[in-house]
């Protein structure tokens, strides 16, 4: 068989519908992990993925572009060991200032009252109240300086003191063979983890930063702080909690990011 009479990889059709989905898949790829996807993943093996997909058809692409993510969630969550710790840092390699990051300014920072705070409980845990700050404050406490990671590419150092939320999940008698621990903030912010990770032995509930009571900018009053996750799983402003079997998604994540974020 000569060069020419090879069957070509793509037909010339195929071609021009690879190149089409390329371009009409730039409305749908704003986020950098997206990005990094369609990078690496639609190539001959990515249109075979989106075979019986049509250039129009936005659900469709969408759709595959979830399950994808979906398979990388499974994919994290077999490699995830949770005895294996994050890197702990000396006093004097915290990032000066931490950044603030979120997905508003500065100026649109919740204000919350710490005399009227509670910490909403409910789901599939045995004691249901809600907690104040002093309460939480009165738990044992725990330190540790690691390293924040964002997925828009910048890594940040800071020290974090709070409760050891195993210890927290234990006091309110939740039940651990669950799967899910989800948040609701005060920001509007939601997310979810998974029970491995919330039994994390680095997994804290926050409220100080440096030594001190958590600054607004960084989660006032309570910040989930995990360093085995991507930035956007450190939920700030909690004001709620909920054990659940049922995956309640989170703000980024229902917009195509990963939904375990960590390793």
């Amino acid at each position: 068989m000569n060069e020419h009479s090879k069957k070509p990889l793509l037909s010339s059709a195929n071609e021009t519908l690879l190149r089409d989905i390329r371009k009409d898949m730039g409305r749908f790829i704003h986020q950098p992990q997206r990005r990094i996807f369609l990078q690496h993943s639609l190539t001959l093996g990515g249109l075979a993925l989106l075979s019986g997909c049509t250039v129009v058809d936005e659900n469709s692409i969408e759709n595959a572009l979830m399950a994808i993510s979906r398979f990388n969630d499974k994919v994290q969550a077999l490699l995830f060991d949770p005895n294996r710790l994050a890197p702990t840092y000396p006093q004097s390699m915290i990032t000066q200032p931490f950044p603030f990051n979120a997905f508003y300014g500065k100026n649109n920072i919740p204000e919350i009252e710490e005399e009227d705070f509670r910490l909403e409980v409910t789901g599939m845990v045995a004691d249901k109240r809600s907690w104040t700050l002093k309460e939480l404050r009165a738990l044992p406490q725990v330190d540790q300086i690691t390293r924040l990671i964002c997925v828009e590419g910048w890594s940040a150092i800071g020290r974090w003191g709070g409760i050891q939320f195993s210890t927290f999940l234990r006091r309110i008698g939740a039940d651990l063979t669950a799967k899910y621990v989800g948040f609701k903030c005060a920001d509007e912010y939601y997310t979810s983890i998974d029970m491995p990770t919330a039994l994390h032995p680095q997994t804290i509930l926050t409220l100080t930063y440096n030594g001190e009571m958590l600054p607004p900018q960084y989660g006032f009053p309570l910040k989930l702080r995990m360093p085995t996750k991507l930035g956007y799983k450190n939920p700030k402003h909690i004001h709620a909690m909920f054990v659940t079997n049922v995956n309640p998604g989170g703000y980024w994540e229902d917009q195509g990011y990963n939904w375990f974020g960590g390793s």
